[in-house]
């Protein structure tokens, strides 16, 4: 029998949530208190025994600190957890007029009992278990009483000044302009607006005098910054594990970072990926490691044994350290699987891991023009060329100018797109060039020459041509690897097929090569760009005295042999015997075992991760249950389609070996992340970069920016700032911190 939870107006039963459902007490005292938190009229009559015996309440209910997780499959609540959480009011506006669970009027009386009551209890607490209360709330609620008014009064203005912090960070506001100090000026609104803390401790303060010092300011934001990443890593060790995401490295304060990204399934079976922190590049591919070892490890207390994946969304010359880094990482954990990121295009994602300058002065310049079209003047101009050039089809001009306005340079097709818009985009960067009319700014014309002089190189025309038919082999694999959960099962079962077709091409790679050069030859002669060989190749044949080579030759050589063997050494070490091993275990999800009829075997490849099972003697046993179920459901019953949809039913935590292996597989940047909740972590790094000046970019407010979703706690980053700096005097302390910045500048 499920149970029901006994609280006013909450409507949950186990069987229908993940949630833990806690017993009333023996204890008549404590069983007294929960009933008279709970307002429930009818209970008050029933003994301690009769509520233990037949009565529930869930954890919602309860203060998360007082839930303690004992193993994956037992929570249990610490033995003085009362009931504080309940909604006594959401019943009002139903319609209903009569509930199951009747909420209890409380007279004057009851109300003085219970102050009463929870007073004596407080102070009897505090006498006994000074010491268990101080390790549960963190010492706050045991030392409050203790402090003195100075004390107080200093905690807060310390909250005050963290709410200046947090609104900064969440309005990607930065703390002081050249021209501007905006914490200065948030501090003044609120002293205006009626801030007594603040009030009290810079009442004296003479006028246009610096409130905090910039040290000061940089704690505030440290601690700040610390509390919130803490909150998500808790969630990130209690899911055990989770996979590395990184993307293309920043310049802040004229140093390199990376951003390091952590992908996780939380205690909700949720799928997140949260950005944590900025990791320095300098240094060669072993420094990296090591470093990304110890911010894991040492600063936050995670198991590198536990992760499960990594991808690198880098671009240009960091492209060839990363893959070493991710080479490197493998070998000290294996079932770390270098997998390509689902938030970008697998052909962009091949490309971006050629090493050659033609092939990289393609991504580059790909970049450059989205970035150029995000204005409306610049995307109307090359609305016009497009009209222009395809004035005799006009399906096709409208094709592209739709195509055009919706992020094209990062779509799987991209380089069909180039090829079909190089005309056009000349005939754009010629007319912005012209700047008849005035109206573009000199830096953008500027821009609009470089494009226009890199794409009118004909070792470039080639070089996309070439791009374009090999990566239209690997384009439908790709599409599939980020689709639905179905389609990058077919994906994995398909690679095969997908090397076969490179080989095929490298096998027979004159045939193929004349006729990518012909084409490459047509677009030249359309775009008015003469062949030629580079000029730096010819320079060095003349210096070695070697005899004339013709371009067709050249560019088999150089160009087209080198791309198709980088594309298919790049697609077989992405997707190893390990990794397709992985993704077959996509067939756990019900959708896809439907499809095959349920005729899966697992068990040819469960070696990948049998060491993270919870039971892996019973697993041949627990898969055959998983597929029954399945294949004798109701017909009202249908089959979840994704790992997400799979995770969320109340029954899958009765297989706790199917349940584990979703887990896991859902870490893999590979997948599809499904954000309920809008943007991706690294889509609000890049709004926050993209709209503050690169001069006024912080780490700090870039992470507050980012992580506006996560709770934040004001009173333990009080308590935090309390632990870390000194509080006996703090202004005395600033001073002395200027005179000795002073002393430093002398």
């Amino acid at each position: 029998m499920p149970n029901f939870c006994a609280a006013p107006n909450c409507t949950r039963k186990s069987t229908q949530s993940d949630l833990a459902f806690f017993r009333f007490p023996r204890d008549p005292e404590r069983c007294r208190i929960w009933v008279e938190n709970c307002r429930r009229a009818d209970l008050e009559a029933k003994t301690s025994d009769q509520l233990n015996k037949n009565y529930r309440l869930c954890a919602k209910h309860f203060d998360p600190s007082l839930v303690s997780k004992t193993s994956p499959y037992r929570t249990v609540l610490k033995d003085t957890a009362i009931p504080t959480i309940f909604d006594l009011t959401s019943h009002l506006g139903s319609r209903h007029t009569r509930h199951r669970k009747q909420i209890k009027e409380l007279t004057e009386e009851d109300l003085r009992r219970i102050r009463e009551r929870r007073l004596a209890s407080s102070v009897e607490q505090l006498a006994s278990k000074k010491d268990a209360e101080a390790e549960d709330s963190g010492g706050t609620n045991a030392n409050e009483p203790q402090l003195s008014t100075e004390e107080k009064e200093f905690r807060d203005y310390l909250r005050s000044l963290f709410e200046i912090v947090v609104m900064l960070g969440k309005q990607s506001i930065p703390l002081a302009t050249d021209k501007f100090n905006n914490f200065q000026a948030l501090l003044d609104y609120r002293m205006n607006a009626g801030d007594v803390a603040l009030r009290k401790r810079f009442k004296a303060t003479a006028v246009n005098t610096e409130y905090l010092s910039a040290i000061q300011q940089s704690q505030l934001l440290d601690v700040c910054e610390n509390t919130v990443r803490e909150e998500m890593l808790m969630e990130v060790r209690e899911s055990r594990f989770f996979s590395l995401v990184t993307g293309s490295p920043v310049e802040i304060g004229n140093e390199n970072y990376l951003p390091l990204y952590l992908r996780f399934v939380s205690q909700q079976n949720v799928l997140r990926e949260e950005f944590l922190d900025f990791v320095q590049f300098d240094g060669d591919e072993s420094a990296l490691v090591e470093r990304l070892e110890a911010q894991l490890t040492e600063r936050w207390g995670l198991s590198m044994e536990d992760c499960r994946g990594q991808a690198h969304k880098v671009t240009g010359s960091s492209t060839t350290k990363m893959k070493a880094v991710a080479v490197l990482l493998m070998e000290k954990y294996p079932l770390a699987l270098h997998v390509p990121c689902s938030h970008l295009a697998l052909n962009i994602h091949l490309a971006n891991s050629l090493p050659f300058s033609n092939v990289q002065v393609i991504m580059d310049t790909l970049r450059r023009i989205g970035t150029f079209f995000r204005t409306p003047f610049t995307q109307d101009e090359l609305a016009k060329a497009i009209s222009t050039h395809f004035q005799k089809n006009k399906e096709k001009a409208a094709a592209l100018k739709q195509a055009c306005n919706s992020g094209w340079t990062q779509r799987h097709n991209v380089f069909d797109m180039l090829l079909d818009l190089l005309v056009p985009l000349m005939l754009c960067m010629d007319s912005i060039q012209g700047n008849v009319d005035g109206r573009f700014a000199d830096a953008v014309t500027a821009d609009a020459y470089s494009i226009a002089e890199t794409l009118a190189d004909f070792e470039i025309i080639v070089t996309i041509v070439i791009l374009k038919n090999i990566l239209t082999f690997t384009r439908a694999f790709g599409r599939n690897l980020q689709g639905e959960t179905f389609d990058v099962f077919f994906a994995a079962n398909s690679l095969t097929a997908v090397l076969h077709s490179l080989n095929e091409v490298s096998d027979n790679i004159e045939v193929y090569h004349e006729f990518w050069y012909e084409e490459a030859v047509n677009v030249a002669d359309v775009m008015e760009v003469p062949v030629s060989i580079p000029r730096l190749f010819l320079r060095k044949q003349r210096a070695a005295e070697v005899g004339e080579v013709q371009a067709e030759a050249y560019f088999k050589e150089y160009v087209t042999v080198p791309v198709i063997h980088g594309v298919m050494q790049e697609v077989e070490d992405m997707f190893s015997e390990t990794n397709l091993k992985a993704l077959k275990w996509l067939s756990l999800v019900p959708a896809v075992m439907g499809h095959a009829r349920f005729n899966t075997n697992e068990e040819n490849y469960a070696d990948v991760y049998r060491n993270d099972l919870p039971n892996p003697d019973t697993l041949p046993a627990e898969l055959h249950c998983w597929r029954i179920k399945w294949k004798h459901r109701g017909k009202e019953v249908s089959l979840p389609t994704t790992i997400q949809e799979t995770l969320q039913l109340p029954d899958v935590k009765f297989f706790p070996n199917v349940n584990c292996f979703l887990k896991v597989l859902s870490t893999l940047p590979v997948l599809k992340l499904e954000e309920h909740n809008g943007e991706t972590a690294s889509e609000r790094l890049h709004v926050y970069l993209d709209s503050m000046p690169v001069k006024q970019w912080n780490r700090s407010l870039a992470f507050l920016a980012v992580n506006t979703h996560v709770k934040h706690d004001l009173d333990v980053m009080v308590d935090k700032y309390c632990r870390l700096y000194s509080e006996d005097d703090p202004d005395a302390e600033a001073e002395s911190e200027e005179v000795a910045e002073e002393d430093v500048m002398k």
